[in-house]
């Protein structure tokens, strides 16, 4: 361990779980949990309620859907330089700011008159999305025994897993029958509920190691730190390549219908849910591990389906397995990232959520092409190729569990 690591682990915390001996703060890991449900579940609602907004504020859907890349493209530099624009506040309110955001971005959404005003909404999700995720990993570490952290990421992603799952179905039904505006004001109490939660759980979190400009340069030297970003860019891009063109394969190679391609996409996600407290049980052992089981798994489903997918059976397997094993990777990466470099998890935190960004898009981006080229396996079959890659990446590279550089 760094000499910089060991002298955090002496910095006096100020919540009621930083050391061992003291009980885990499950009511405030719960809070984020219902947090995170609240973000991740803003930021998926347009998927279900794209046509409806275009058409109420007069828009093109291609132009409406600008209203999802603006808030990856802000959450990208939200995470960054979260921890280093709020170096001198006590954590807890940096938290709380943030789901007040995403409380004032579905009340602007739910009263948008036209594409600025929607914009402008999705901008201030972006903030409080990137802002929230590059300090949920440090926050958690604070929050618990170091013995106790994977447990409570698993929690944590719980509510990831709940918005995937039911994000879009249930944002489509409750926009056909109440109106997309009243969807986002349903997503407005949400983070009202999550805000109340926070106010009365999150503990006081003084800021510890102050971030600058430079230790974003200095986490990037640190070789372990570069392994686990070379990872994600690996890793996720293939996933996401293969993911976001999932339904196109769905409907041209086992040929399913809209009905059957939703029931197979409910237990891709019911299988994240479950793969999220797998990744964790693996966690407590190895992260590393966690990623290489998630993403070798990942690889042998989109093969089975390159190879097999014209069988419905193979085809909504494999989907369920796929959803399985991506469960698995966020636990372990966000879990790693923060053990290589303990003393600066906030900054370190920024630079996971900006690759997870990046590799989001790059991934979607290279997949369409690819489908556009050879056709819908184009993607899955690089969805294979690279999955099994990052994996081949961890087992060479970051054998056992990674210590700090």
């Amino acid at each position: 361990m760094s000499e910089s690591a060991t002298a955090v682990a002496t910095l006096p915390f100020d919540s009621p779980a930083d050391a061992d001996e003291q009980s885990p703060a499950w009511a405030a890991i719960f809070s984020l949990t219902l947090g995170v449900f609240g973000l991740v579940t803003a930021e998926f609602l347009p998927a279900s309620l794209l046509t409806p907004m275009a058409a109420d504020i007069g828009v093109s859907d291609g132009a409406a859907g600008q209203t999802v890349t603006a808030t990856a493209v802000v959450a990208i530099f939200a995470a960054l330089f979260t921890s280093i624009l709020t170096r001198g506040l006590d954590r807890r309110l940096v938290i709380w700011g943030f789901t007040v955001l995403l409380v004032l971005s579905n009340i602007l959404a739910a009263l948008s008159d036209g594409l600025a005003t929607l914009l402008a909404a999705r901008v201030l999700l972006g903030i409080g999305l990137g802002g929230f995720w590059s300090m949920m990993a440090a926050t958690a570490m604070r929050l618990v025994p170091e013995r106790a952290l994977p447990r409570a990421m698993s929690i944590i992603f719980t509510g990831v897993s709940f918005a995937t799952v039911s994000a879009a179905p249930v944002g489509a039904y409750l926009g056909d029958l109440l109106g997309w505006r009243s969807v986002f004001a349903i997503g407005a109490v949400v983070g009202i509920l999550a805000f109340i939660a926070q106010l009365v759980t999150m503990p006081r979190l003084p800021p510890l190691a102050a971030a600058q400009l430079g230790t974003l340069f200095a986490l990037l030297r640190r070789s372990n730190v570069r392994l686990v970003l070379a990872t994600v860019l690996i890793v996720i891009s293939g996933h996401f390549a293969g993911f976001t063109y999932v339904r196109p394969f769905l409907e041209q190679v086992p040929r399913l219908s809209v009905e059957t391609i939703s029931l197979v996409l409910l237990a891709y996600g019911i299988g994240g849910f479950f793969g999220n407290f797998v990744g964790a049980a693996i966690v407590e052992r190895s992260a590393p591990a966690a990623v290489i089981f998630g993403a070798l798994l990942a690889a042998a489903t989109a093969a089975a389906l390159v190879a097999f997918g014209g069988s419905f059976w193979v085809a909504a397997g494999a989907v369920a397995l796929w959803g399985f094993a991506f469960g698995a990777l966020p636990v372990g990466l966000q879990t790693w990232m923060v053990r290589v470099a303990p003393d600066q998890a906030e900054a370190v935190g920024g630079l996971l959520v900006a690759a997870f960004q990046v590799a989001i898009a790059s991934g979607a981006v290279l997949g369409g092409v690819l489908v556009d080229h050879f056709g819908a396996t184009g993607a899955t079959g690089y969805c294979a190729l690279a999955t099994l890659a990052g994996a081949l990446l961890v087992a060479f590279a970051g054998r056992g569990e990674v210590k700090p550089s």
